[in-house]
């Protein structure tokens, strides 16, 4: 799925012009990036979470000329899906008074 498609599915569903839908679109995808830029962590209920892990630097091997070089430290951003998303995605039901994990 695209942006386009994300402001489509607003602009229809909701009812927002679509420039209006556009903006709500860019307006929260901006909010993320600011959120993970700083390094927080953004959990959607329902849906998972966001969290950005500081790699340290390591040793690596160039696989050409079998080279060892050095892997610069970074951020990484991963995602771990919530288990109610698990579960719609596999086709299962959860268990009775199931409750997402904090």
């Amino acid at each position: 799925m695209t942006k386009a498609e994300i402001v489509e599915n607003v602009y229809t569903k909701i009812g927002f012009s679509k420039k209006e839908s556009s903006d709500i679109v860019e307006l929260i995808f901006d909010c993320l990036k600011k959120t993970l830029e700083k390094g927080e962590k953004i959990k959607i209920s329902g849906f998972g979470n966001f969290v950005v892990r500081e790699k340290r630097p390591r040793m690596g091997r160039n696989p050409q000329t079998g080279q060892s070089i050095e892997i610069t430290a970074r951020r990484v951003l991963t995602f771990r899906p919530s288990q109610v998303l698990k579960a719609a995605i596999n086709n299962e039901t959860l268990p009775e008074g199931f409750k997402e994990e904090e």
